[in-house]
């Protein structure tokens, strides 16, 4: 089990980025939380594992209109008894 944060850049907001996200990371079983910010990226911590993390990733890329530029990627501690993935506002 591991964490990421993730910020992406590119075309990835207002084309379903974080919908496509929640949906990727309910079928997959991880957990964490996607938000806008404010610069026109997106951020993303993700807990699971290495493979299912990957899988939300590639699953948020085959989306209609998302195009992923850059991924900033950073390894954070596991946050144990975290349950779902979330959409922030």
């Amino acid at each position: 089990m591991i964490r990421k944060r993730i910020v992406f850049t590119g075309w990835v907001q207002g084309v379903g980025f974080r919908y496509r996200a929640r949906r990727a990371a309910d079928l997959l079983g991880v957990t964490g939380w996607v938000r806008n910010e404010y610069d026109g990226s997106v951020t993303m911590e993700i807990q699971g594992t290495e493979e299912q993390i990957d899988e939300v990733i590639l699953a948020i890329g085959r989306g209609h209109y998302v195009k992923i530029e850059n991924m900033d990627i950073e390894t954070l501690p596991v946050i144990p008894g975290e349950h779902d993935f979330s959409t922030r506002y």
